[in-house]
Parts: structure tokens; C-alpha cells; sequence
């Protein structure tokens, strides 16, 4: 595919060869790269993508979207019928930047001022589990759980020691839970008892249970950093 050079606002890149430079050029930008965060698990709408992004404006959302698709990040198709919508999509380069998201998740999870409370939307819980599982407490056990988010279902498994998080069907999992990011990620990482959750009506189990308690035993927020008093 041909890439049509972007010609940018003065002063918004950084003019550095340095590949790490480029890819603030082409990523950097807020919200860019939140953006590519949702569409890591596949094709979203645009009335999807501002749903998840709290705060984000239509207009920066069009921008955001036009330059990452200018830069060969992600592209736009329009969805066969009957549903014939335009969605937003990573290409394969794009998909490529995830082993990085991941590792910069977990290197910021260790500061101080990072707060886990604050909203979190479906596709960022689940990047969270692939960012923190520990495959170390997993060991060879297979787990294949299913969570519903409003009309999105995905499919959690894990095998072999290593862990795969996608949207799509959830038939075959051994447990379904249907209930909100924030309570998932209350169980997961603040280690709420479900039964709690349950108590408030937010969150409701269908299947084995003791998967989903096992599951959360296998994740753990790292340790925070410790900062150095200055001279």
C-alpha cells in the first residue's frame, strides 16, 4: 500500500530520526493512541469509539481518526449488509503496536498517581488482562470465560500458560458474566467479592463460578514505584 506523506502543522513532530520519535509523530497526538486502543479487538463505528472514550469531542474524534488513517494506522469499510455502517479498522501495521501498549500499560500502572477507579471502558479491561496475567499463578489450567458489556460479548481463554482476549461469541465458555468494566476490574484487581458486586445488581453470573474466582487469581496490579526525595 502507497502512503501518501502527511504534511503536518508546524511544530507538532518532533523532526528527531529516532524511530521512537516517529511514532510519537504518528501516535502522539491526544488521544491517538487511545483510539488505537479500541480498535485493537476488532472494528468499531464511530458512535462506538466516542462512547468509550469519555471526554473525547466529535470533532476531535473525526481528526484523530483521519490522521491515523492518513498514516496507514488504521482504514475505514463500510459493513456488508444487512447492517451496512462504515466502521474503523487497525491494518495489520497498526495491529503491530500492541506488544507496545501492553508494556507501556504495565510500566504505567507502577506510578503513584495512577488511579485504577477512574472510568474504563470493555476493550481496555481486556487489554488489562493480557497486560497483567500472571502466567506464573495460571500454570497449565485452561479457563474459558465469557463477559457481556451492554450488546459487546467477549471471549476470555486461557491455555497453555498464556492468555487470549477477543470480542466475538461466547457459547462455549464455562461462565458468562454480564455486568460493567469498573466491576470487573473491582473483582479483578481490588479483589471485591463478587458476591458484593452481585448484591449491588451490577454484575450477574451464569455458569460455573469458581472459574471466574479462580480467573482472578491469576492478576495482580504491579508494584507502585518508589520516588526519590529531592536533594
Amino acid at each position: 500500500m502507497k502512503l501518501e506523506k502527511v504534511t503536518a502543522k508546524p511544530g507538532r513532530r518532533y523532526h528527531d530520526a529516532c524511530g521512537a520519535a516517529h511514532g510519537l509523530d504518528l501516535i502522539g497526538e491526544r488521544w491517538a493512541l487511545l483510539v488505537v486502543r479500541e480498535l485493537m479487538l476488532g472494528p468499531r463505528r464511530f458512535g462506538d469509539l466516542k462512547k468509550d472514550l469519555h471526554g473525547i469531542s466529535a470533532n476531535v474524534l473525526t481528526q484523530r481518526l483521519e490522521g491515523l488513517e492518513a498514516s496507514g494506522v488504521l482504514r475505514r469499510r463500510k459493513l456488508p449488509p444487512p447492517a451496512s455502517v462504515q466502521v474503523y479498522e487497525l491494518t495489520d501495521w497498526g495491529l503491530e503496536i500492541e506488544p507496545v501498549f501492553i508494556v507501556l500499560g504495565r510500566w504505567a500502572a507502577r506510578s503513584p498517581q495512577h488511579d485504577p477507579t477512574l472510568p474504563i471502558s470493555a476493550v481496555s479491561i481486556m487489554l488489562s488482562f493480557k497486560t497483567m496475567f500472571d502466567p506464573a499463578l495460571a500454570g497449565d489450567a485452561p479457563l474459558v470465560l465469557g463477559f457481556v458489556f451492554e450488546d459487546e460479548t467477549f471471549r476470555v481463554e486461557i491455555r497453555d500458560g498464556g492468555l487470549d482476549a477477543r470480542r466475538g461469541p461466547i457459547d462455549d465458555t464455562a461462565v458468562v458474566l454480564t455486568t460493567r468494566p469498573e466491576l470487573v476490574a473491582a473483582a479483578v484487581y481490588g479483589k471485591v467479592p463478587t458476591a458484593a458486586l452481585e448484591a449491588e445488581g451490577g454484575l450477574r453470573i451464569v455458569g460455573d463460578r469458581a472459574v471466574f474466582e479462580q480467573f482472578t487469581g491469576y492478576f495482580h496490579l504491579p508494584e507502585k514505584v518508589g520516588l526519590e526525595a529531592s536533594p
